[in-house]
């Protein structure tokens, strides 16, 4: 009895010894481990960072739209917003107006503006390079939301092979030291969570991240194709008025 009670004292103090920070599960995990930790730790800080410039290019594009847009109805002549703009667009919605002005002003200087036939291929064609532009422009807004959806869908598995390497590694240890005690066994089950919680930190703020972030650029994505079709709608009614002429 009195032997039972030194061991289990004895016990208590060699798992106190033990550290379980995040900085010594790191330190004390092997290899393999330690290598999931830095990925999930860098697709992480990664994410974060996609996810501060898309929140923040989001604010900043729908400002520049609305902007664009109070400007574009306030009644000035087209030409007088396509010189002022035309050199340097600001924004996707300017990059579209000026990609239409562009494409009409090019038929007007080769007289293709006036008859039914040119209209309706003038129409066509600014139609196709407004849709052109936005698919462009979408492009480039979306950049790097591929990686968050990666990460939300993988780090979880990677964060799931670290746990299962790590504790292969904790029972290679028990088999070495013939020693089932919690002291031995408790460090690797600890490196092995640990891989599995950075997963999860990794992976849900992206998902979260994603489905909001998609929602938004689908809304921003409507607003330009929008402005598109008034815009095309707009420039059909003055062909129009050029041929009733």
């Amino acid at each position: 009895m009195e032997g039972n009670v030194i061991d289990a004292v004895a016990l208590g103090g060699s798992v106190d010894a033990l550290e379980f920070s995040m900085w010594s599960l790191f330190w004390r995990a092997d290899m393999v481990v330690q290598s999931v930790i830095l990925m999930l730790v860098g697709a992480s800080v990664w994410c974060w960072a996609i996810i501060f410039e898309k929140v923040t290019n989001l604010k900043r594009l729908n400002s520049q739209a609305q902007e664009f847009e109070k400007g574009f109805w306030s009644g000035q002549s087209l030409d007088a917003i396509y010189d002022r703009i035309s050199s340097q667009p600001r924004d996707p919605m300017s990059a579209v107006f000026v990609s239409a002005m562009r494409e009409w002003r090019r038929a007007a200087e080769k007289g293709h503006v006036g008859s039914t036939i040119a209209n309706t291929s003038l129409a066509e064609r600014i139609d196709r390079v407004m849709q052109i532009t936005v698919q462009r422009e979408m492009e480039r807004v979306e950049r790097y939301m591929t990686f968050l959806a990666s990460t939300g869908s993988t780090a979880p598995f990677i964060g799931l092979f670290g746990t299962v390497w790590g504790i292969m590694h904790a029972f290679q240890s028990i088999a070495v030291s013939k020693n089932t005690s919690l002291a031995v066994v408790a460090p690797g089950i600890a490196e092995a969570l640990f891989a599995t919680a950075l997963g999860l930190l990794a992976a849900i703020p992206a998902v979260l991240a994603y489905n909001k972030i998609s929602r938004d650029l689908d809304r921003y994505a409507s607003r330009l194709d929008g402005f598109a079709v008034e815009f095309s709608a707009i420039l059909s009614r003055m062909m129009e008025e050029k041929a009733a002429r």
